[in-house]
């Protein structure tokens, strides 16, 4: 694991990481495993929006002399947005705020055992669990005071309700302006590109829309 320095978090000190974290504006509670994670998170955090900020501009505007027939494919063409009333964005800009502050809720003993660590939450039922009793030390329960706005719950980052579809039939009847569609994760190339051309034609999004490579018979 490396910084954006190119030093190793493994090889600092705690206080060294602790300074780093200080200037990133970030907690500095936790053990060393905890604050390499924090601090790799932040670096993914920060290249995801430069990445953005360079490649992503919705205002772009082509001029005649930059279009080339055989660029279309590198033509940026602006997503599409929802449809929404001015309650919903402020419940949405809402969500956003309190969800940097959610606690990441962590198994019991994620610390010990790998496989924990990539597991999901689960709720702590041992009558001696440090977890259960709030001890010192020990990530947070998930408890109900932890719950969102309700009226924007299951919604979308962008505010589209997600709708899942396996084949390009389930498309008719989706309301382009209110839903989005996820293709699933088993549906191959060939289904997938078709879903794509129809979901271009009906104006849909496609959350996880991903590059294919069309040869032969999917062009």
């Amino acid at each position: 694991m490396k910084g954006g320095n190119g030093m190793t978090y493994e090889k600092m000190t705690v206080a060294e990481l602790k300074d780093l974290l200080r200037e990133a504006e970030l907690p500095v509670s936790g053990k060393k495993s905890v604050l390499i994670e924090r601090l790799n998170e932040s670096s993914v955090e920060e290249a995801v929006e430069i990445v953005e900020e360079e490649f992503i501009d919705e205002d772009f505007e082509m001029d005649d002399e930059d279009f080339f027939d055989d660029d279309i494919d590198q033509i940026h063409t602006a997503r599409q947005k929802p449809v929404l009333d001015d309650e919903t964005k402020e419940n949405l800009v809402t969500r956003a705020a309190e969800k940097k502050k959610m606690p990441k809720f962590r198994r019991q003993e994620w610390y010990r055992y790998y496989r924990l660590a990539r597991s999901g939450w689960r709720k702590p039922h041992g009558y001696q669990s440090k977890q259960r009793l709030n001890m010192k030390y020990r990530t947070p329960m998930a408890r109900v005071g932890y719950g969102k706005i309700a009226s924007v719950r299951g919604l979308h980052p962008s505010g589209f309700k997600e709708v899942l579809v396996n084949q390009s039939s389930e498309l008719d009847g989706i309301d382009p302006e209110t839903q989005a569609v996820r293709i699933g994760a088993t549906v191959g190339n060939r289904k997938r590109s078709t879903i794509h051309d129809r979901a271009d034609d009906l104006g849909i999004r496609v959350l996880n829309r991903r590059r294919i490579n069309r040869k032969g018979d999917l062009q």
